[in-house]
């Protein structure tokens, strides 16, 4: 089922960027987070950019911190975790519709997530939240696990020992 619900280019636009990180690129430019909403069509409602997350300890904290308490949002999140095998930045594409959101709300994300997964091509990770208490560290990493390779870390801060 589709909505026909439109993305806006500007999303198009950004995802590109983030997709391909520079190694000339300024790394304070960079854009770490991207909060999407359906306002007529899937628009960008605030990014985040590595130079507005100065002086924040913990930055999956704050990601968590920033899903609304019964609305729908979708976010774009350049996640970095290091794994048993090596460091990783991956961007992660999460829906997030927590149960106490208007049904018609949630069936409208839902729905439209179809248009957002043909712009955001060979993205290794699609999630879906929809309750607080998957919004931890731990039920995070589980989810970035792929091929039984342990999450160790996200964003700097130990999981396991």
């Amino acid at each position: 089922m589709t909505s026909g619900v439109k993305v806006a280019d500007e999303v198009k636009d950004i995802y590109n960027l983030m997709k391909v990180v520079k190694t000339d690129a300024d790394e304070k430019e960079r854009i770490r987070l991207v909060i999407l909403k359906i306002d007529g069509d899937i628009q960008v409602e605030k990014l985040y950019r590595a130079k507005d997350l100065d002086g924040i300890d913990d930055f999956f904290k704050f990601v968590m911190s920033l899903l609304p308490e019964n609305e729908c949002r979708y976010y774009l999140y350049d996640c970095h975790f290091v794994n048993q095998e090596s460091k990783k930045e991956e961007l992660v594409f999460m829906t997030w519709c927590p149960d106490n959101a208007q049904i018609k709300a949630r069936m409208t994300y839902s729905s439209s997530k179809s248009a957002l997964s043909k712009v955001f091509v060979g993205i290794k990770h699609d999630m879906q939240l929809n309750d607080p208490g998957e919004n931890n560290r731990e039920c995070f990493a589980e989810k970035l696990e792929k091929g039984g390779k342990k999450v160790l870390s996200l964003e700097g801060c130990s999981l396991r020992g």
